[in-house]
């Protein structure tokens, strides 16, 4: 059985999140953009699990249903928050669970060390490894995955507060992480350039703050596996056996791929920041190191590394983005989802659209020019405005779309996929 899972997201009692982030929701767009299992996000907070236990339910499986049979897999996101060594440490961790009587056991654990109901991602001071011993405690089947590991400011390898290694982080309770999420400003190309990341799987997921198909399942996870089981998750996660890669946006498309500084309007790509020592030319403050000058730090391999044995991925900005980019209309316009609506229709889902439609069948309902900017897509041909502080990249079709910053914008040529 084929899966595309979206394995981090987020409800709607975290912060800066959708109000209208509902199960009911969660289910409509994870079908029409092609998902077939997602996560629940923020089991911990005590609004959400009451949504969680009336609207999904049990069978055994690990795996949670909706009436309709949709399922979910148990998901909540944890922030480390604390000092060791001297230094401030942020780091974010997903969690996965087999049962509601697991999450109600995680839940009772961290009441113990602080709120719960603020917030959907609650903040603890937990070192990373007393968080993974903890929930080893709790279950064994109990599954940690460090988030976005390349995020300046929340990923274990960040530049703002990050380690430079997993064993470093998780100290005796490594041996207990065995999957990293790549985060949407990095790739698995740019994580095999690490030879100490080869034991692990690479996971993506989205991290959606909302609902909408150019948020959930942005990112993605793929399976091969004879049932849906908790259980045949964990076990694929924990020996690869099973599980068949990612689905990722092209790593410049992140928020933090470029260094830079977004108020000043400066993007830089790591060689260049270096020759002003990471200091901003325009207002003298350091600049935010972006993830691409992160792994060229920790890097023991020259780019374009494969490791035997790697998953393979696909690289693709969400239909939404491509369309509106090229009617140059806002991606939540009228204009855009009437294309977008089209596509659907004639084809089921976004996915079977980015990895299978063929051009003779899409300009059967849509311009032949947005078909060709699907096939670009899909072909690794489209040029990225890298995103950079905050900021996310830009699809480029033209040099017109070029968004002007201070110091440097990419060089408009086009890149391929690699070569699988």
């Amino acid at each position: 059985m084929k899966i595309i899972a979206d394995l981090h997201i987020h409800s709607r009692f975290s912060r800066a999140t959708s109000k209208d982030l509902t199960i009911e929701n969660l289910e409509k767009y994870a079908n029409i953009k092609g998902i077939n299992l997602i996560g629940t996000g923020d089991f911990t907070h005590p609004k959400w699990i009451e949504d969680l236990k009336s609207n999904l339910k049990e069978d055994g499986t690990g795996i949670l249903k909706t009436k309709n049979n949709f399922p979910f897999i148990l998901q909540t996101e944890i922030s480390s928050i604390y000092t060791e060594y001297g230094k401030g440490r942020k780091v974010h961790n997903v969690i996965l669970a087999p049962s509601f009587e697991v999450v109600d056991q995680i839940t009772e654990f961290l009441l113990k060390k602080g709120r719960v109901d603020y917030d959907g991602r609650p903040i603890f001071k937990l070192p990373c490894d007393e968080l993974v011993e903890s929930m080893m405690k709790i279950s064994k089947d109990i599954e940690v995955i460090p988030a976005h590991v390349w995020t300046p400011y929340f990923g274990l390898f960040g530049s703002m507060s990050g380690f430079d290694s997993v064993e470093e982080a998780f100290k005796d309770q490594a041996k207990n992480i065995h999957a990293l999420e790549t985060g949407l400003s990095s790739d698995p190309l740019m994580n095999w350039r690490l030879s100490q990341l080869d034991r692990f799987s690479l996971v993506s997921s989205s991290d959606l703050h909302s609902f909408w198909p150019w948020r959930i399942g942005r990112e993605a996870t793929l399976f091969d596996l004879k049932n849906i089981t908790y259980q045949d998750i964990i076990n694929a996660l924990r020996t690869k056996q099973g599980l068949e890669g990612t689905i990722e946006v092209d790593p410049g498309y992140g928020k933090y791929h470029f260094d830079g500084h977004r108020n000043c309007k400066v993007c830089l790509a790591p060689k260049n920041s270096i020759k002003i020592k990471n200091i901003c030319p325009k207002c003298g403050k350091p600049l935010t190191i972006g993830v691409l000058h992160r792994v060229e730090q920790l890097a023991d391999r020259e780019e374009g590394f494969k490791p035997e044995g790697a998953k393979n991925f696909y690289s693709l900005i969400p239909i939404s983005e491509l369309i509106s980019t090229q009617i140059k209309s806002p991606v939540a316009s009228k204009k855009t989802w009437e294309i977008y609506n089209k596509l659907i229709k004639g084809f089921g889902n976004e996915f079977n659209i980015l990895l299978d439609a063929k051009k003779e069948d899409m300009i059967k309902v849509v311009d032949e020019k947005i078909a060709d900017i699907i096939l670009k897509n899909r072909e690794g041909k489209i040029t990225i405005q890298p995103g950079f502080d905050g900021e996310y990249g830009k699809p480029l079709l033209s040099e017109k779309d070029l968004v002007e910053t201070e110091i440097e914008t990419p060089k408009f040529e086009q890149k391929g996929l690699s070569d699988f």
